[in-house]
């Protein structure tokens, strides 16, 4: 907390500022995409700010900070979501997810993770398809699994069982839940029915996301170098 905390503050003011203005959606702008954003650009300084040598030499916490920049794009594309950027949104979370499951890696593998996340994503679907129509019918399907994938793997590499976890993976499979839950609020809201205070819901769930699977990058060195000593 006391080496972390600090690099953090920036994060938790540029939220702060987000939700205090709170502008409306109704009117997009240059400026609202702006205020939406800044709490991941905070998220890319707080990365930076463990140096770029760290970022470089860390496959795992380049990844993380590559999804970031992919988000913040995919954020401003859906401040225009109304005008038929929605896709391109869409488009750009997913190749998120794929870079966040990339740092997550594939061990341990934790068969068992993967069939609950693939049961728990299957029922999400299939409550949702009847409401979709078009090419969401396929598109969500591939975004669910995508996010799917994700939260097993960051399921996966918790090892609550064992004294193998630590808080930094722990924030990682935190982080991806409340992603899960942050898109099937959006999807709840976009698809099926008003969800009431869904904007709250998705941008609070999903900024605490974003900041965790930051956090998680943390520790990767002192990871690494462990799995090269063993």
């Amino acid at each position: 907390v006391k080496s972390e905390g600090p690099k953090l503050v920036p994060f938790f003011k540029a939220t702060c500022v987000y939700f205090v203005l709170w502008l409306p959606t109704s009117s997009p702008s240059w400026f609202s995409a702006l205020i939406k954003c800044l709490p991941i650009f905070c998220l890319w300084v707080f990365l930076l700010a463990h140096g770029i040598n760290f970022l470089v030499s860390h496959r795992s916490a380049s990844r993380i900070l590559a999804g970031l920049i992919f988000s913040a794009v995919g954020d401003a594309f859906l401040i225009w979501q109304e005008q038929g950027y929605f896709i391109h949104g869409l488009l750009m979370f997913a190749i998120t997810h794929i870079l966040y499951s990339s740092a997550f890696g594939m061990k341990p593998l934790d068969l068992k993770a993967g069939l609950l996340m693939g049961l728990v994503s299957s029922s999400c679907y299939a409550f949702l398809y009847s409401y979709l129509s078009g090419p969401f019918t396929y598109l969500v399907a591939v975004y669910i699994a995508l996010i799917g994938f994700m939260g097993w793997r960051a399921i996966a590499g918790m090892q609550l069982c064992n004294d193998l976890w630590t808080w930094t993976k722990l924030s990682a499979c935190i982080g991806a839940m409340l992603f899960m839950v942050s898109d099937l609020t959006i999807a709840l809201n976009k698809f099926c029915f008003p969800v009431p205070y869904s904007r709250f819901i998705i941008m609070a769930t999903y900024y605490a996301a974003q900041m965790l699977i930051a956090l998680s990058a943390v520790e990767t060195r002192d990871e690494e170098d462990f799995r090269k000593r063993s």
